[in-house]
């Protein structure tokens, strides 16, 4: 395989949900494939009332983890057992819970318990609200490398299913969801329930970090209240990352600072987010953390017919705040297809910035999902497995350099001369 040089912040926006494959490059052709059906029921789970569904668990800070979990019954302590062997504890922690409302549906009991400090790469049994079944989960490592599986626009279809089995049948340890989770859509709030008794058999195993999608708002006139759900059941670290919200926030796992955005709250100068992401990415030491990577929902760039041009306004806001970051990769979702850019910054071809539609270098509307291994300081490995056949079957590859071992990017982003052009600056 080759090796490609990179000296630049890239953009790869991963939509997946489709099927058909077209051509490597780009196409006229590249558009939308119909969705699969719905696989599941929004029905009561099969377990007694005071039992934990829905389980799953998230990163907090440098060696604790979230475990949030959901019970019928109100009586339920929010609670979590937990040891290094089957059916002992040898630890407890207490947390907090919530419940909601929308319309005529309520919630049941959800609870958010965080537990630690924990080893590294380190497998733990728990066990949620003093009964029911033992659950495990494995910590991330201390040391590189790291994997972590990127995939958007989950949702709960046959291509759920298969994409979620592709994962789970290879190891990784940090989960990245660029927004659309239930695709709940307000209307519809069990789908809630019903997608996280999908997600629970991959998600309690492994910290899933989420940022949210339009599917995730669940706003109308006559509803404002934005949100509600996501914020209530899929609850991330963000008060460690000095964000005020759940929208928006970081965390730093093993040499990789991680940004997730929102893209459906506001981004302006004047935002709190805005303000946020600068004071975030002036407070990254590239020493500590080599590789910068940043997620949001609706792409900055994108050649497919589906949302094309409607991240715009977040680009022009946000682009050249990460350009002179020199993060490494930036995730997307909202398209339901695989897109992979070379590199630019603000349209304009850039060794040290994003990706323009003029020079989209790969690109299928098929299911799947995507591995990034950073392998050390200096280099990553990237892998597309898509899913339309029974096995899931790596469909583009590359080797990424980070741009921290970059001088030539780092100097420009330190405010000296320009860098040249490189011969391998595509990706």
């Amino acid at each position: 395989m080759e090796k490609w040089r990179v000296f630049s912040i890239f953009i790869f926006f991963l939509y997946f949900p489709r099927v058909l494959l077209v051509q490597l490059h780009a196409s006229e052709e590249y558009a939308r494939q119909a969705p699969r059906p719905i696989i599941v029921n929004t029905g009561h789970h099969d377990r007694s009332e005071s039992d934990p569904q829905q389980v799953h668990i998230s990163l907090v800070g440098k060696d604790h983890m979230r475990v949030s979990f959901v019970t019928s019954d109100q009586q339920v302590p929010s609670t979590v057992e937990y040891g290094k062997t089957p059916g002992s504890y040898e630890a407890s922690a207490t947390g907090e819970h919530t419940q909601y409302t929308l319309f005529t549906y309520t919630s049941g009991k959800i609870h958010h318990v965080v537990i630690g400090p924990l080893e590294p790469r380190t497998t733990y049994h728990y066990r949620c609200g003093g009964s029911g079944p033992e659950f495990s989960l494995r910590t991330p490592t201390s040391t590189l490398p790291i994997e972590f599986v990127v995939v958007g626009d989950l949702g709960q279809t046959e291509w759920t299913a298969s994409t979620l089995a592709h994962i789970g049948a290879m190891d990784y340890d940090v989960l990245l969801l660029p927004g659309d989770l239930s695709y709940a859509d307000l209307l519809q709030p069990p789908r809630w329930d019903s997608f996280g008794r999908i997600v629970e058999p991959y998600a309690s195993k492994r910290p899933w970090m989420v940022t949210h999608g339009n599917h995730d708002v669940e706003s109308i006139l006559s509803y404002p209240e934005a949100f509600k759900a996501y914020n209530a059941r899929w609850l991330m670290p963000y008060q460690q990352s000095g964000s005020t919200s759940n929208l928006y926030y970081s965390f730093d796992v093993v040499g990789t600072h991680v940004i997730m955005l929102g893209s459906y709250t506001d981004f302006d100068p004047e935002s709190d987010q805005y303000k946020w992401l600068f004071a975030d990415l002036a407070k990254v030491d590239r020493s500590v953390t080599p590789w910068l990577i940043a997620l949001l929902h609706t792409p900055w760039y994108n050649t497919n017919k589906a949302h094309k041009g409607s991240g715009e306004s977040m680009r022009k806001a946000m682009e050249e705040m990460l350009y002179k970051a020199r993060v490494d990769v930036v995730y997307a979702g909202h398209v339901h297809a695989y897109e992979r850019f070379t590199r630019v910054y603000d349209k304009k071809e850039d060794p040290c910035g994003p990706p323009s539609p003029s020079i989209s270098l790969y690109r299928e509307p098929s299911f799947g999902h995507g591995r990034l291994r950073i392998v050390n300081n200096t280099h990553a490995y990237w892998s597309w497995h898509r899913n339309n056949e029974p096995d899931s079957n790596v469909g583009d590859e590359l080797w990424l350099e980070s741009l921290s071992s970059s001088s030539a990017c780092m100097q420009v982003s330190n405010g000296q001369e320009s860098p040249s052009k490189f011969v391998n600056d595509e990706l």
